[in-house]
């Protein structure tokens, strides 16, 4: 068990050379990153990049604040948005694992709420008309995406706006708890029945109300309790709290309109103090240290440093393509979302999955999975390559720069055996 008191500063572990990297070549990704940084396109960049257990390179460069002038710190915290959503599903699978929840349970078991779900059909946002959902949604469509529910923010449906008519899943901040938030959203139409479709959308939020319903716990108790603190991930959390975490804390910008502007000031951000709801879909703040320790516990099939999360076949499970039919989310119907290129891509239980690389047109392997955040942070890891990046850095949206597609191609063409 690693102190949880004194994280280790990320350094690299290894010679490059050793897991069969190119030194040199390591040199393109700073390239790609310090450009978006010097272009004014990102306030800043931290990056790394591990194999086979090592650390092989580890890269920080630009500002936490750039009007401050505020350099960005190896243990600088970020807004990590949909990054929660692999730490949520890792809980909902640890409550399987035990036997206390099943893919094919109903919501409405663990969320009365969601009894009786109706289905957009016709009219708008205003005088919307429904129908009776075919089947019930069940866990297995909150982890996959299949759920029928929506994101207040996507701006593609009628339902998106009748979310962001009740304040729900969109990036104004809003009062109500979790429970609240669950009561709600189960009055409201679906996109489509459970199943017959992929939406990107609040799911993950109801499967972090699910893990309280089935633990017991609220959402943030759980999560200290059986996985940041057996991982050592002592800066993850739904707020900043303390004043050494506050000096950490970055600050958030907006590319809006052909500029780029701060949005949310490290100083007088809402994350300086508990929220409302704690969204298992979106609320956390983290480190790049406790990410990575995270992302290496998921490599290893579950474990680090003897502190065992999941079983390795149940990892396995949750990074397989669970889509109907073993389709991709494009055969889907998911239209309009650009976290990431959609082509060739199937979805598991948490994270994207690559389906076929040359569908995707990046570079890749067959089963390597990940998943981004709105501030344009992401991870990757391919098992076959024994291979974990991750990148983070505050700017929204996340589709304003095709920073994810170069960093693959920068990082896979270091590889040399």
């Amino acid at each position: 068990m690693v102190d949880t008191m004194t994280p280790a500063p990320i350094t690299a572990t290894v010679d490059p050379r050793e897991v069969g990297v190119d030194p040199d070549r390591l040199a393109r990704i700073d390239a790609v990153t310090h450009d978006y940084v010097d272009s004014g396109k990102f306030p800043c960049v931290q990056f790394v990049l591990a194999r086979r257990g090592e650390v092989v390179h580890h890269d920080l460069y630009g500002h936490a604040d750039v009007e401050d002038g505020r350099p960005i710190r190896d243990d600088s915290i970020y807004r990590i948005y949909s990054m929660t959503k692999p730490i949520t599903s890792v809980a909902l699978m640890m409550l399987y694992e035990e036997g206390k929840v099943l893919l094919e349970n109903p919501v409405s078991r663990f969320i009365p709420a969601f009894g009786g779900l109706r289905v957009f059909e016709s009219g708008n946002e205003v005088n919307p008309v429904t129908r009776e959902a075919d089947r019930e949604m069940t866990v297995h469509d909150v982890l996959r995406h299949t759920s029928g529910l929506t994101y207040g923010f996507q701006h593609q449906h009628a339902v998106d706006a009748i979310y962001r008519k009740h304040n729900l899943g969109d990036f104004k901040p809003n009062k109500l708890s979790l429970g609240e938030q669950m009561d709600l959203l189960g009055t409201l139409p679906l996109q489509f029945s459970p199943g017959d479709g992929w939406c990107y959308s609040m799911s993950t939020d109801v499967c972090g109300a699910i893990v309280e319903a089935v633990s017991g716990q609220p959402l943030d108790e759980f999560f200290q309790d059986r996985i940041f603190e057996p991982l050592g991930m002592t800066d993850t959390a739904f707020w900043v709290d303390g004043e050494d975490r506050r000096d950490r804390f970055t600050s958030n910008y907006v590319f809006f309109g052909g500029n780029t502007a701060k949005m949310d000031s490290w100083d007088k951000s809402g994350y300086l103090k508990p929220p409302p709801m704690l969204s298992g879909g979106g609320g956390l703040v983290s480190t790049m240290a406790d990410y990575h320790r995270f992302t290496q516990m998921l490599i290893n099939g579950g474990e680090l440093d003897g502190a065992r999360l999941l079983g390795p076949r149940t990892i396995d499970f949750m990074t397989s393509n669970h889509l109907p039919e073993g389709k991709t989310l494009n055969e889907m119907g998911q239209v309009g979302f650009a976290e990431v290129a959609m082509e060739g891509l199937g979805f598991g239980l948490g994270f994207s999955v690559n389906e076929s690389p040359a569908q995707n047109g990046g570079i890749g392997s067959v089963g390597d999975y990940g998943w981004g955040g709105a501030a344009s942070t992401v991870f990757s890891i391919d098992p076959a390559e024994e291979l974990v990046f991750i990148m983070m850095t505050q700017l929204l949206p996340s589709s304003t720069y095709p920073i994810r597609r170069q960093l693959k191609a920068a990082v896979y063409q270091a590889l040399i055996d």
